[in-house]
């Protein structure tokens, strides 16, 4: 096995030994050496140093001169034109899954990555994560991911492993990417059209350690490489509830927005005395500028009750998102009521031609006319002439205290369609809503509850994607999204998985649906948090759910309900609304009558089957 030690003119090859350790994308684990646990040879022994100091590879080029810069070992690199059409300018901030890191400060042509071979990054705080803004690359084209294990080191003496995979930069999924570049630089002045593609990976962390450091993986050999261009402690959202969320399931196009301002509505599960909120890129291929921003209780459609309280994002009155990338604004003091709805309005004040949007709000929200300007500290919904039944770009509401959030992972029995408009009887709501009449002393906290179900969302398998502008809304799969709608989100103590159905109506096997759900508890478990999976629920008589399909299902639940500690608990939500007397359907009370969606009441009798005292475990 050699190593390419590469100047702008020559390759050398060194013999090194290295090993990959296989993992799933953007996946980790991570077992706890204890204070003094043995080294990692002579890179153990180096003093760590910052990131940007151990740069020892040119990956961005000028479109000018594209051959100052060499990712790949063949002269191929990103372009800094495309990067910075994105929104990725040198040193601009990244908010991505949670963590916040910065893209390189380096003009095009600069060092601006490390080609991980075990070098010791200096890294500080602590939280649930470390993030690394990564690629993989080969001088032989488009390849496979590359993985390897590292080390985590932290103040008191202890270290953690860790083993991390890349996605490779041109033959990568585009559904867990961070950014698509829509070109590949050549060193002969060309310009490749194809996609190039960078990945935030996080890796799990012990959680109340601080670090001191992290020590890279080794070098995969000659013919693959695994480059870190940013890396952050991802911290917890200490002092913060999940009130309310909603996933991103496409980047579809609104037929030009131009300098309007959407007032969304959302519905809130618990209550605290400052909020904040979340706008998120996802998806997108340009930056987004957003104007300003308030929040307020609603009143009667689009009027508030008093006037709305502006957000600003790092003190400003605005914000510029970069593609991919995600906002919170800052807090501010706004006394948030429990179980009742919101208005989030958003100036947008240059042109909008394409949205990352979750498609099925079952609720009405409103949009004023274009050219109409800032209208998020208007009380009077009068400038909101047109509707919506979206909700682009807003991802979620925290509130300030609290216990934590659960979160809910699922399909359109999730999201609630089906279920009456406007009226938050989707079965989170009413979960949220048990929750809530919890008496003190009860031992369940008032957890916040969020809602992450996605309308034809797949555990095995994507709809959408992940990349381009589509009327596909139905989202990557539960596992390539879990990142962003699970791990990443605020104050998340418990996941429950409540997915499959769609993947057996659409072909997947009941091993595929199985592994994904193997994957999806372990992933979450290893970081600290509570799984809980539910059966999938009967589809008899809709027109697609056959006897195969039922048969699928049933192996499907079968290996929930003998799960052998795969998860920490089941909710046998198929025993809640199928026919005794014909098990492959659902009790007509129950059924919206399309025999695959429940109706209000089937969605209730969902959330009154869960065991509360099973979330806290």
């Amino acid at each position: 096995m050699h190593r390419r030690l590469r100047t702008s003119s020559v390759t050398v090859l060194v013999a090194v030994t290295a090993t990959a350790v296989p993992a799933l994308a953007g996946t980790a684990t991570a077992r706890d050496n204890g204070p003094g646990g043995p080294g990692r040879g002579s890179a153990a022994t180096t003093e760590p140093l910052p990131l940007e100091r151990l740069f020892d590879n040119r990956g961005v080029s000028d479109d000018a001169r594209p051959g100052a810069a060499d990712l790949d070992g063949a002269g191929r690199s990103l372009s800094a034109g495309d990067l910075r059409a994105a929104g990725w300018s040198p040193g601009a901030r990244l908010d991505l899954d949670g963590a916040s890191l910065r893209w390189p400060d380096r003009r095009p042509g600069r060092p601006d990555n490390v080609r991980a071979d075990g070098q010791r990054v200096r890294l500080r705080g602590s939280g649930n994560a470390v993030s690394f803004l990564v690629a993989a690359t080969s001088p032989d084209g488009p390849a496979g991911p590359v993985s390897g294990s590292g080390t985590v080191r932290y103040k008191d003496g202890s270290r953690s492993t860790y083993s991390l995979t890349a996605q490779d930069w041109r033959g990568g999924t585009p559904a867990t990417k961070a950014v698509a570049l829509p070109h590949v630089n050549t060193r002969d002045g060309g310009q490749l059209a194809e996609k190039a593609k960078l990945y935030a990976v996080t890796v799990p962390v012990k959680r109340g350690r601080a670090l001191s450091s992290v020590e890279l993986p080794r070098d995969p050999g000659p013919r693959a490489d695994l480059h870190v261009f940013a890396a952050s402690v991802r911290r917890d959202a200490a002092g913060w509830t999940g009130s309310w969320s909603a996933s991103t399931g496409g980047y579809t196009g609104t037929g030009l927005w131009r300098d309007q301002t959407m007032r969304l509505v959302v519905h809130t599960s618990a209550g605290g005395p400052r909020a904040r909120i979340r706008l998120e890129n996802t998806f997108a291929s340009a930056p987004v500028r957003i104007g300003h921003a308030s929040i307020a209780v609603q009143g009667e459609g689009a009027a508030t009750k008093g006037k709305p309280v502006p957000l600003r994002f790092g003190g400003r009155e605005g914000a510029r998102i970069p593609a991919g990338a995600q906002a919170f604004s800052d807090p501010v003091g706004f006394d948030v009521p429990p179980d009742t709805n919101l208005l989030v309005s958003i100036h947008l004040p240059d042109p909008v031609e394409a949205t990352p949007v979750h498609s099925e709000a079952i609720q009405r929200s409103y949009l004023s006319e274009s050219g109409s300007g800032d209208r998020t500290g208007e009380a009077d919904g009068g400038a909101y002439t047109r509707s919506l039944t979206m909700w682009p770009f807003l991802t979620g509401v925290d509130v300030g205290g609290g216990p934590g959030s659960v979160v809910t992972l699922g399909d359109s029995i999730t999201d609630g369609v089906r279920s009456t408009q406007g009226a938050n009887r989707r079965w989170p709501n009413v979960l949220a809503r048990r929750l809530l009449d919890q008496a003190p002393g009860s031992g369940v906290p008032r957890y916040g509850v969020l809602n992450h179900g996605i309308s034809a969302n797949r555990v095995a398998s994507d709809r959408y994607p992940g990349d381009g502008v589509s009327t596909d809304t139905a989202g990557v799969s539960a596992q390539n999204r879990l990142e962003r709608d699970v791990l990443g989100q605020t104050g998340a103590r418990t996941v429950v998985v409540f997915e499959g159905i769609n993947d057996v109506r659409w072909g997947a096997s009941a091993d595929e649906v199985i592994a994904g759900l193997r994957s999806i508890a372990s992933r979450a478990r290893e970081r600290g948090m509570r799984v809980i999976v539910a059966t999938v629920t009967p589809c008899g008589g809709y027109k697609d759910c056959s006897a195969e399909v039922d048969a699928k299902r049933q192996a499907v639940n079968a290996f929930i309900r003998n799960n052998g500690g795969t998860f920490d608990a089941v909710f046998d939500f198929d025993a809640t609304v199928r026919d005794p007397a014909a098990p492959e359907r659902m009790r007509a009370e129950y059924d919206s009558g399309d025999h695959l969606h429940p109706g209000d009441a089937g969605l209730r009798a969902l959330a009154e089957s869960v065991d509360l005292k099973a979330l806290k475990g």
